[in-house]
């Protein structure tokens, strides 16, 4: 007897070796601590979201807010399992379904009217907004192109091809015209080159070319007016110039040209240091601050949540960034961190612009925050973005 049970342990203690060495690889594609902060950013953004949409039910859905987590939430996992590498050589294609989708909304009978002049949306049975997909090409396309060169870019002929690719985009966004989005273009080209080891005398002489190019643009503005004696500018539109020269005077805080920012710090100064409450949001609920849903979502925050609220959330997307950078370093191709760095490069610069513009830190402009904002199709961008990122973590061989 005891030599049959020997035996029958011998025949079962293969099978039972083999679930034991099989069952975790179920799990290795996941990256549980980027999960958890995902999880627990969403759920807080949808709390928030749920009061303000409250406020203003015929302009808002919070049920179309919820079906942006569930087809981010699908779309990602598809991306997750998915290989990145399989674009890493499609430069051309890329640009091309790039400046496709930043087009679209001029097409005639195809795009509709944003509001105070801007074509940012297509109607195709429901409202997209295809320069918030777009964001997902031009990360694909920054690193495609920078990837090329190893990590050394060093040539003045080539630096300038792949400042011309990166710089593609934002001039395409601009024909709309959406400063916001073209400004998210421009910093994540930014993080890329510097990522992808582009030479710093190059970059500095970038830099200096753009700052030469805004001054260019507010001369240009006003030489026309003058000299025409048009009411309207030339290049930027007036609500653009008001927001940049109250940021820049804070003596037009109290003008009407301030109104925005003016109502953005009464809410987040009125929360205090632990918040109205839970639907107490008086300054979104009476009317008084503007798109509290979208651009001003953190005013919301912070005025039912108060300064310890507010901390939780930079918290939240501290720890997401950190996991990022972390996941970037330990990618297996240059691509791929590129890829990953691009999506750190794109919600540093939302968070710190969206929050910025709040306390009057950084100009007012229609930048949203990551996870945070009203929106089904930036809901579904940070989604996909997510899946990219799971799939460097599951597919760079260091998982």
């Amino acid at each position: 007897m005891p030599e049959q049970l020997n035996q029958i342990s011998s025949l079962r203690t293969p099978d039972a070796q083999v679930t034991r060495a099989t069952r975790p690889r179920r799990f290795k594609f996941l990256h549980l601590p980027l999960i958890l902060v995902t999880v627990l950013l969403v759920v807080y953004g949808l709390l928030v979201v749920y009061a303000a949409t409250s406020f203003d039910s015929e302009k808002y859905s919070f049920s179309r807010q919820l079906m942006g987590v569930v087809a981010g939430t699908i779309a990602m996992v598809a991306l997750w399992r998915v290989d990145y590498r399989i674009v890493s050589n499609m430069t051309m294609p890329l640009l091309v379904i790039t400046l496709l989708l930043i087009l679209s909304p001029l097409v005639p009978g195809l795009g509709t009217d944003a509001g105070m002049g801007a074509r940012c949306w297509i109607n195709v049975g429901i409202q997209l907004q295809p320069g918030e997909f777009a964001k997902i090409t031009v990360i694909l396309l920054d690193a495609s192109v920078l990837a090329r060169y190893g990590g050394r870019l060093n040539d003045a002929r080539e630096y300038l091809k792949a400042l011309g690719c990166i710089m593609a985009p934002f001039v395409a966004i601009m024909l709309q015209p959406d400063l916001g989005t073209g400004l998210v273009y421009l910093f994540i080209g930014a993080v890329v080159l510097v990522v992808g080891g582009a030479r710093l005398r190059y970059l500095l002489i970038t830099l200096g070319a753009l700052v030469a190019l805004v001054a260019l643009v507010f001369a240009i503005d006003q030489l026309y007016v003058m000299a025409t004696g048009s009411s309207e500018y030339l290049i930027l539109k007036q609500y653009q110039r008001d927001r940049l020269l109250v940021f820049l005077n804070q003596d037009g805080y109290n003008s009407d040209e301030g109104y925005n920012l003016r109502q953005a710090m009464i809410a987040i100064g009125s929360g205090g240091l632990f918040g109205k409450g839970w639907l107490n949001a008086s300054q979104s609920a009476l009317g008084f601050l503007p798109e509290s849903s979208t651009d001003f979502i953190f005013c919301v925050l912070a005025e039912q949540f108060g300064f310890v609220g507010s901390i939780v959330l930079l918290a939240l997307y501290l720890a997401l960034l950190l996991i990022c950078c972390r996941i970037a370093r330990s990618a297996g191709d240059l691509f791929g961190t590129l890829l990953v760095m691009g999506v750190v490069g794109m919600w540093t610069f939302q968070i710190m612009e969206n929050v910025g513009m709040d306390i009057g830190l950084m100009p007012i402009t229609g930048v949203p925050l990551p996870f945070m904002s009203y929106g089904t199709s930036f809901m579904l961008v940070n989604f996909m973005l997510l899946g990219l990122i799971g799939s460097v973590w599951a597919h760079s061989g260091r998982s």
